[in-house]
């Protein structure tokens, strides 16, 4: 069992598999920090400074102190239950946001891919019809079976 576990293992595809996961976990800690340290700055000052995370709706005071509270933090301090929605849009912007820087790298990874592509090369043999012998693409008559070659 040992050994089928380390011939499994060592498969192509699942080291494969096992690096494009760790490159995707480097990859989304930059990702995460574009949005959050980059775009969502400029967001918050075109937005008026809105800070949606501390958006939320009490739906059970908190045994600690009373409301109002002035932050989430201090209504989870308080031990108070709430409904976090300016989490959630914050959560939602951010995961459009990543979607998007995600959309812009695919989509010039697959130009540069399309520029790499060279045309094909112009043939210059064809398959006689007759013997399926390759000859010359000007050729009118096979040199193999004799045959000729009309409009072919």
């Amino acid at each position: 069992m040992l050994k089928e576990f380390k011939e499994f293992a060592m498969r192509g595809n699942v080291v494969d598999m096992a690096v494009g996961i760790i490159i995707g976990a480097a990859f989304g800690t930059i990702v995460n920090s574009l949005v959050a340290d980059v775009i969502m700055p400029p967001i918050g000052l075109l937005l008026g400074n809105i800070d949606f995370s501390n958006l939320f709706i009490v739906l059970k005071e908190g045994a600690k102190a009373p409301p109002p509270y002035e932050s989430l933090a201090a209504a989870k301090a308080a031990g108070a239950t709430s409904i976090n929605y300016g989490v959630f849009i914050n959560t939602i912007i951010t995961f459009l946001i990543v979607a998007f820087a995600v959309f812009l790298l695919i989509r010039n990874i697959n130009k540069l891919k399309r520029q790499e592509v060279a045309p094909p090369p112009v043939p210059t043999t064809k398959e006689c019809i007759y013997c399926f012998s390759t000859i010359p693409i000007k050729a009118t008559r096979c040199p193999h079976c004799t045959s000729e070659l009309r409009g072919a």
